[in-house]
């Protein structure tokens, strides 16, 4: 009798300490993980100090330094259009192209073909005043990449002596007006006129008179110089 009571008692306890444990594991919960990747944030953007992903490094090599095209330089103009002291107003605008590529380092600053905008800041036709014709012209802007850039460089001055000069001088760049000349002058009433001023093509511009006014032919070559740098990005 007394053994059967000793073995009721170890088996009410063996099952009291089952049902602990079972009611133990059903109640516990897994330990939380706070452990975070050191590369990224909760927004899964890279937290500082990461490297830089292999896409940010090749826009980073992708990206290249401005040219910077210095004061000085020689920008040839091809007009696209005739100017002249008595075909032109003050303030009237006319285009052109770049007739030659301008090179920075070895490489290509402003394109051959590039458009061109310029003003006429001076047009006074012989006779009108007692110093002869005068034709002053200015580079404005440079179009690039689809942009134009604004540009500062020199006035080019056109002077025509009246009274048996046949001559056109530069006043602006202290150079001889080059080219050789063949177009009507002051309206086309006279004889086509050729002369050769200067020292030959491309010595910074066409122009004419021959008693009477200044004109740069379409399509001739007129050169500005820089006043001041030029920063072109690629």
């Amino acid at each position: 009798m007394r053994s059967r009571l000793t073995l009721f008692a170890l088996s009410f306890c063996l099952a009291l300490a089952m049902i602990e444990l079972a009611t133990t594991g059903c109640s516990s919960k897994p330990a939380a993980n706070n452990s975070t990747d050191s590369s990224t944030t909760a927004d899964n953007q890279p937290a500082p100090g990461a490297s830089t992903s292999a896409t940010e490094e090749k826009k980073t090599e992708k990206k290249k330094e401005p040219l910077v095209v210095p004061a000085g330089t020689s920008i040839t103009v091809s007009l696209r259009s005739a100017l002249g002291s008595k075909l032109s107003q003050p303030g009237s605008t006319f285009q052109g192209s770049v007739a030659k590529s301008v090179m920075v380092g070895g490489a290509v600053a402003i394109p051959k073909g590039a458009t061109v905008s310029g003003t006429v800041t001076d047009a006074k036709a012989l006779g009108k005043f007692s110093g002869g014709a005068v034709l002053q012209v200015r580079l404005d802007s440079i179009n690039l990449n689809g942009a134009d850039m604004q540009v500062q460089a020199a006035l080019r001055t056109f002077n025509a002596k009246g009274k048996g000069k046949r001559t056109a001088v530069l006043a602006g760049g202290g150079a001889a007006v080059g080219g050789i000349i063949g177009a009507l002058a002051g309206g086309g009433k006279g004889a086509a006129i050729g002369m050769a001023a200067g020292g030959g093509a491309g010595a910074g511009g066409a122009a004419f008179t021959g008693n009477k006014d200044i004109v740069l032919p379409a399509e001739s070559d007129l050169t500005f110089e820089l006043s001041q740098p030029l920063e072109i990005k690629r």
